[in-house]
């Protein structure tokens, strides 16, 4: 792509006063159009040093209202977000629905600068690749509008500007040793831009290759490509409504008929659960003791270690999740864990992707975070409960599979249960609580109406266990319907999992 750029490509100044105005208007009304359609819109300025990035965010941003958009600078990563897998930094930077979020530099830094440093070599650069390209899908597919801009000079060019930058004391402390040596190497750079462009062009995210040597040039090529990918996404998202307004229908029977002919195939996992399994009080006392000396005793060496760590919990409502977080949990430091309840989405957590809240969450290097409910809820409640759409969560098993291995990849543990138990034992559980004064706020009107949807939920578990148990986040099925057995078995398969990292 860079190869095709034409570096002596200029506007005259009146031509371009003749094209600015109707580009700064049509921002303009654009940006009104994506906050009342609530479009999400992240733009990426990518390039070589002194190509003008930052001048051409200030320029474009000029004609944006502030309360609007946020621009994010990506530098080196911090100290904390070192102690996170590198994308972290970049989903909670993701705007919610009918923002702007603004990027000087991207997450392609990883496979750019640091890979010209040699910070990341080969398999790591492949990793890199995989993890952006599964990161920039799952956020077009979420109907985010990702526009990226690379701007670029050639060599002289470059030389030039730094020089000019040097000379004046208030601008001298732009140009750092890392831009001076990219331009002595100009031609290494130059092959690792274009490979990062080539890799990472897509139909829905795709490049666009800016000639920034003349500024007025670059603006209008800037202004003109975003203009045009926002009108499109514009026009997408009003024929959509239309759509739905004319055409909107109830999906609810269509629930399983993929996964009859994947359990034709397999079987049912949860059927294979046996459910007769039991611990008396006495072996589950003795068994509770040694295994949370041995869990105090990981915990700290854990932390001392910097291994950060992921237990989900899911199952079926009254199925012991709490009981065994809470018996996990009761001899560790709580300053270095954190249990999160998933509760429903709010107005904000709405307005992002899906995962954006759960990595958020996602804990630094030495600690443990604890999901009681998870992002699998994509794949249950909303897909049982018609809260999103069929396609919104058929592609979820990919995007969560992507996400974990992105996890893994920073060497996160991640162990997800799956709390499991017969129908008749949730019946008397529901009615033990409803009975009992202190564990009535326990049991909702919810619980009983989702007992008469056990057949769909069972049919979406075995899918989900099918689709996205690996070998990095295996899921565990816990026969729970003797809670002590289950207990015992959580903690049993997380000191396992630890004591295999040799810590």
């Amino acid at each position: 792509m860079l190869e095709k750029a034409d570096f002596a490509k200029k506007l005259d100044k009146e031509e371009f006063k003749e094209i600015m105005p109707e580009l700064e208007r049509k921002i303009a009304g654009l940006q009104r159009r994506c906050r009342e359609l609530k479009i999400p819109v992240m733009i990426v300025f990518e390039g070589f040093d002194a190509a003008g990035k930052g001048l051409q965010i200030g320029r474009l941003i000029r004609n944006l209202d502030p309360r609007g958009f946020e621009v994010f600078p990506i530098k080196e990563e911090t100290e904390e977000e070192q102690m996170h897998p590198f994308l972290w930094r970049f989903w909670t930077k993701t705007p919610e629905k009918g923002r702007f979020a603004i990027f000087d530099g991207s997450w392609c830094r990883k496979v750019l600068i640091e890979r010209f440093d040699g910070k990341v070599k080969g398999f790591e650069a492949a990793e890199a690749y995989g993890a952006i390209r599964a990161f920039e899908k799952q956020l077009t597919d979420d109907k985010m509008v990702l526009i990226k801009l690379f701007l670029a000079i050639d060599q002289q060019e470059q030389k030039k500007r730094m020089k000019r930058l040097q000379k004046q004391k208030e601008t001298a402390w732009r140009v750092e040793k890392g831009d001076l040596e990219r331009n002595r190497r100009y031609e290494d750079y130059l092959s690792i831009a274009e490979e990062l462009l080539r890799k990472t062009d897509s139909d829905d995210a795709p490049w666009t290759v800016i000639e920034a040597t003349d500024e007025r040039f670059a603006e209008v090529k800037i202004y003109r490509t975003v203009v045009a990918a926002l009108e499109e996404a514009v026009r997408r998202a009003e024929k959509e409504n239309l759509w739905q307004q004319e055409f909107y229908r109830s999906e609810t029977s269509r629930q399983t008929e993929d996964l009859e002919q994947t359990e034709n195939l397999h079987g049912s996992i949860l059927a294979q659960a046996d459910l007769s399994k039991q611990l008396d009080r006495k072996e589950y006392k003795k068994r509770l003791k040694k295994l949370q000396k041995k869990m105090e005793r990981l915990h700290g060496e854990l932390y001392r270690k910097r291994i950060p760590v992921v237990l989900c919990f899911e199952g079926w409502d009254a199925a012991g999740k709490g009981g065994a977080i809470k018996r996990l949990t009761e001899c560790m430091d709580p300053r270095g864990y954190v249990v999160h309840p998933t509760a429903a989405p709010d107005e904000t957590e709405k307005a992002h992707h899906y995962l954006w809240r759960f990595w958020r969450s996602m804990p630094k290097d030495g600690h443990i975070a604890i999901f009681d409910r998870t992002w699998y809820g994509r794949v249950l409640v909303e897909r049982i409960e018609d809260f999103c759409t069929e396609a919104e969560w058929k592609r979820a098993y990919q995007e969560i599979n992507d996400m974990e291995r992105d996890l893994a990849g920073h060497g996160v543990v991640i162990l997800k249960f799956w709390m499991q138990i017969d129908k008749e034992e949730q019946k008397r559980r529901f009615e033990r609580r409803q009975e009992d004064p202190e564990k009535q706020w326990k049991i909702t009107e919810e619980d009983w109406r989702n007992r008469e949807k056990w057949d769909q939920y069972e049919t979406a578990v075995n899918e989900m266990l099918l689709r996205t148990s690996t070998d990095d986040a295996p899921w565990i099925v816990v026969e729970g319907n003797n809670k002590y057995y289950a207990r015992i078995k959580v903690l049993e398969t997380v000191v396992k999992a630890l004591e295999k990292m040799k810590i």
